[in-house]
């Protein structure tokens, strides 16, 4: 009993020492990464052994003024508002209306911030079901709540930019722009911006070029966002 009890207790303080390890590193990780944009991510890795990956880091001059309204106007309108997470919507999504009743519904169409989906695809993995989803959620938080604190939001959106998924084993706005306009993702027209960001949440079912069903009919919703919230003071001082 005794022996069994000694076990437990060093399994115990295992726990602990690589708990704080991980805690520990994670901090100093995100650190670096406000001066440089992560090497590599799970997601990238998982892509290697079935695309030919296709990315190019830019920094944030050399990604297009269209580019980042398109984003913010598509997937997190609320952006520059919330500390990483949108808890109206999150509420929302809990609580649905009813189908006869309007509601104003995010052109993403989803409770995820920007800042909750750089977490998740600089640190995380993408999450197989139901369970990986779940229980992804947690360290979701911690990072989220991190890169809020520590990179606000316009290093947040050029990360974002950056490492998200744009197509099949395609990542970042510089390799997109480069394989379907054949162009820096400086010079992206608000159109070709607007069809790019169209393509997410789902880059590898939704293709920009040929143009999907979908894309084709999301693009112009994303213009029509662009449109509306461009003069937001908040949004602006972000993406300048």
């Amino acid at each position: 009993m005794a022996s069994k009890k000694s076990f437990f207790t060093a399994l115990k303080h295992w726990f602990k020492k690589i708990f704080f390890f991980c805690l520990i590193t994670s901090f100093l990780y995100i650190l670096l990464c406000l001066w440089i944009i992560p090497p590599a991510t799970i997601t990238q890795i998982e892509n290697l052994f079935t695309y030919n990956l296709k990315r190019n880091y830019v920094s944030w001059n050399d990604i297009s003024y269209n580019v980042k309204l398109a984003a913010i106007a598509s997937e997190d309108q609320a952006f520059p508002d919330h500390n990483g997470f949108d808890w109206d919507a999150i509420e929302k999504s809990l609580h649905p209306k009813k189908k006869n009743k309007k509601t104003k519904i995010p052109l993403g169409g989803a409770a995820s911030t920007i800042s909750q989906q750089t977490a998740k695809n600089v640190f995380l993995w993408q999450g197989a079901g139901t369970i990986g989803k779940v229980i992804r959620k947690i360290p979701e938080f911690y990072f989220t709540a991190l890169i809020e604190l520590i990179w606000r939001k316009k290093r947040i959106l050029e990360v974002y930019l950056n490492v998200i998924e744009m197509g099949p084993g395609i990542f970042g706005i510089e390799a997109a722009a480069q394989h379907y306009f054949h162009k820096s993702a400086k010079n992206l027209t608000r159109e070709e911006a607007a069809k790019i960001i169209a393509c997410l949440p789902n880059p590898k079912i939704f293709s920009v070029v040929p143009m999907s069903r979908r894309v084709a009919w999301r693009y112009p919703q994303i213009l029509q966002q662009m449109h509306n919230i461009e003069d937001d003071e908040d949004i602006q001082a972000i993406i300048k």
